[in-house]
């Protein structure tokens, strides 16, 4: 089998540029959305719930046509930031990373949701009778336990993200160099004669990725639980 083309390296790298860029984003928001899901008690936490797993259960066509109505040169959002930000998502890498992102982000929330259930609160109990406060607690307590859930999830969200199609096609289409990444180029390979060649190297590729990702994964979530327990 033939190596990659040029066109084909770069799919894969903007493939990675995106997931990273969109699990990064995504991280901080996600771990204070799942505290706030797993101990907040407030009025809206169930319509916050639903709104933040709503992607796991859309069509992500439905996603991504939500995106370009919103986030669009002409929408809303879209048009306020492009104008006094000079920010622009619809057909940049950009909107594909923010794409990824929304829908990546409910698998992020529940496993460090999930996480943060399972830590014994008479730990942060323990502490707040120390004096400590709330914010100290949960970055010298609670945080270093919930590490290996935030791994899951980050790991989850990356390939999620290299992953998606739907949303991201909508969005901002299969743009070669731009908003191409392997999904939207295989898709691309599937409808040209004689294109399955590229489709299986990009393929390939993509299998290498995930598989390299969940060893990763795993070897650190190892790591934190054997500093955890020490």
């Amino acid at each position: 089998m033939e190596g990659l083309s040029p066109e084909e390296w770069t799919a894969v790298r903007l493939s990675l540029k995106v997931a990273s860029v969109a699990m990064a984003a995504s991280l901080a928001p996600g771990i204070a959305i799942a505290f706030l899901l797993e101990r907040g008690r407030f009025w809206g936490r169930q319509a916050l719930d639903v709104l933040v797993h709503l992607p796991l259960v859309l069509p992500p066509v439905v996603v991504g046509w939500f995106l370009l109505i919103g986030f669009g040169r002409r929408g809303p959002i879209g048009a306020f930031l492009a104008e006094h930000f000079g920010i622009v998502f619809s057909f940049r890498w950009t909107g594909a990373a923010l794409a990824c992102a929304i829908m990546g982000f409910p698998l992020l929330v529940r496993a460090i949701r999930l996480s943060i259930a399972a830590v014994d609160r008479k730990l942060e109990d323990a502490a707040g009778t120390l004096g400590a406060n709330p914010t100290w607690v949960f970055a010298v307590v609670t945080l270093p336990l919930i590490v290996p859930g935030i791994i899951a999830g980050m790991v989850l969200s990356f390939a999620k993200a290299m992953g998606e199609f739907g949303a991201t096609i909508t969005f901002v289409s299969n743009i070669p160099g731009e908003t191409q990444t392997i999904p939207t180029a295989i898709y691309a390979y599937t409808q040209v004669p004689g294109g399955e060649g590229g489709a299986l190297r990009l393929t390939l590729v993509s299998i290498a990725i995930s598989i390299l990702a969940l060893w990763l994964s795993e070897w650190l979530a190892r790591r934190a639980r054997r500093r955890i327990h020490g």
